[in-house]
């Protein structure tokens, strides 16, 4: 009896250790958490966005600035707000943060950003 006792408990703690492993810590973000998660497709086509995003957010930045146009379909704010992912706790996680939206494809691409020296990388302004 005491042989399949310890052998349950051994295959409890080894299971909870392997299972256990992929609990969410603070911070974490959560896969399907974003807007953009739950959508079809974004403001533009999949394609379009992936090659010309940059040229989108420099000429809306250009009509915000320079023209005082604000919300437009191709706004940062806009972008942040869509593709944010939330930890376990509901905390939005910043795009930038490592292997996060932006962050992901920039580093695999290898072009360094600086939208977020002063733009917020968490919807709301947080």
């Amino acid at each position: 009896m005491t042989g399949k006792r310890s052998i349950t408990l051994s295959a409890i703690l080894v299971s909870g250790l392997i299972f256990g492993s992929g609990a969410l810590v603070a911070g974490e973000a959560v896969e399907g958490t974003a807007k953009a998660d739950k959508l079809e497709s974004c403001v533009e086509p999949t394609d379009v966005m992936r090659r010309r995003h940059f040229e989108f957010i420099k000429h809306q930045r250009d009509l915000t600035v320079r023209q005082g146009i604000r919300g437009s379909k191709h706004s940062l704010a806009g972008c942040v707000d869509c593709h944010a992912r939330h930890d376990a706790q509901g905390k939005p996680v910043p795009v930038d943060a490592e292997g996060q939206f932006c962050a992901a494809c920039h580093d695999y691409v290898a072009v360094h950003i600086d939208c977020f020296s002063c733009h917020s990388t968490v919807p709301g302004g947080k």
